[in-house]
């Protein structure tokens, strides 16, 4: 397959850096699956300004990714928590995949930061690339097709 030939405006991953690829998105997400939920400790624990935070907010349950709950403390106003919805789960693998890298290749001297162990047998946990029948695949042993979705350049196509 020669991706050349294939218009890249139709590719998923750039559909998701689209959305993910926003400043602050992944590390609000690994907030949120860490189970920080409200404002104030996102933007505590990020250190990010609340203009900013809001703006990753808005666009992160515009995009389905969080969504908005009230919250009552006994004796306070109403406020606003976010929590995952099903395709903010959804990048879950990403984050380990990313951290997994990190811890791989960026980790100082100290160690890692943050251990991720499955809670039935405490082994670690790892991002790995899975075929459908269950076998783990190297990145050599990976063909690429075109889809149904994908299209021919209009240079290539002539």
């Amino acid at each position: 397959m020669d991706l050349r030939q294939y218009d890249s405006a139709t590719c998923s991953v750039a559909r998701a850096l689209d959305i993910v690829g926003q400043p602050w998105v992944l590390l609000v997400l690994r907030e949120a699956f860490y189970g920080l939920r409200r404002f104030s400790d996102i933007q505590d624990h990020l250190g990010v300004s609340r203009s900013v935070l809001a703006s990753r907010l808005e666009a992160m349950v515009r995009e389905d990714l969080l969504e908005r709950r009230p919250y009552r403390e006994p004796g306070q106003r109403e406020r606003t928590e976010y929590v995952l919805t099903d395709k903010g789960r959804g990048l879950y693998p990403v984050i380990v995949a990313l951290r997994q890298w990190g811890d791989e290749h960026l980790t100082g001297d100290a160690g890692v930061p943050v251990h991720t162990e499955h809670e039935g047998c405490g082994a670690t946990v790892r991002a790995a690339l899975v075929c459908d029948a269950g076998h783990v695949v190297g990145v050599d042993e990976v063909e690429r097709r075109p889809g149904p979705g994908h299209r021919l350049r209009a240079t290539a196509a002539h």
